[in-house]
């Protein structure tokens, strides 16, 4: 465990590509906090439990070229759980394990 935990809103978005992944943000502050504290492996993701709502997993963040930060995948079956689609807020809890 690292001990880098944070709670954020971010939007729910789907990928532009053909899959249907829907990714949300991780805020530039936290994604810094991770960064400076975890030792990357491959290429770059990290190994973290998030929360939405009622509602626990265990995923990855992933580097976000674009942004300098991290995106976090909600499955599906996340979204239907709590009811999440293209472009609604979610506040998330995420606990980074290393």
């Amino acid at each position: 465990m690292t001990g880098i935990e944070g709670e954020f809103e971010s939007v729910v978005r789907r990928w532009s590509g053909e899959a249907a992944w829907y990714f949300a943000a991780v805020p530039l502050d936290l994604a810094d906090e991770i960064r400076s504290q975890v030792e990357h492996v491959g290429f770059g993701s990290v190994r973290v439990t998030a929360t939405i709502g009622a509602t626990t997993w265990s995923t990855s963040v992933f580097p976000d070229r674009s942004t300098g930060s991290y995106v976090l995948p909600v499955k599906a079956a996340v979204r239907s759980a709590e009811h999440l689609d293209d472009g609604d807020p979610a506040t998330i809890h995420l606990t980074v394990l290393g």
